[in-house]
């Protein structure tokens, strides 16, 4: 059920991302590709890296609750992730060096603490040291 709200709101982040891009796309008249045009190039990109980001976080935060990780954690770590990737977002639409790096440090420390803790629940779990 927590996992569901920061699916939610990484949609809405999708849609307001997918939205700028044919916002773009209309006000340049580029049907595919990015026309040479580097705000919609860059549109582009800012959408296809959440879209490559997003699945695998939220199913190592799903997981995470599926196995019993307590509420207060699984929100602490879906409230970081989504975070990290809208400041990433913004710091690539406002060419912001700064807000794009830490907006990855957030997202891949996320991925990163998630999918440890995921493997030492599985192997918890596994030798029945936790139920």
């Amino acid at each position: 059920m927590i996992t569901a709200i920061y699916a939610g709101l990484c949609a809405l982040l999708m849609v307001r991302l997918a939205m700028r891009v044919i916002s773009l796309r209309w006000e340049k008249r580029v049907k595919l590709g990015d026309g040479e045009q580097v705000d919609l190039r860059t549109a582009i990109r800012a959408h296809g890296n959440a879209s490559e980001y997003i699945p695998i976080g939220l199913i190592l935060l799903f997981m995470l609750e599926y196995n019993g990780l307590p509420p207060v954690l699984l929100h602490m770590l879906g409230i970081s992730f989504v975070y990290g990737r809208y400041v990433h977002a913004r710091g690539l639409l406002t060419n912001s060096l700064r807000q794009r790096m830490k907006g990855m440090n957030f997202t891949l420390n996320i991925i990163l603490a998630m999918a440890i803790a995921n493997i030492a629940l599985a192997i918890l779990k596994m030798f029945g040291l936790m139920h």
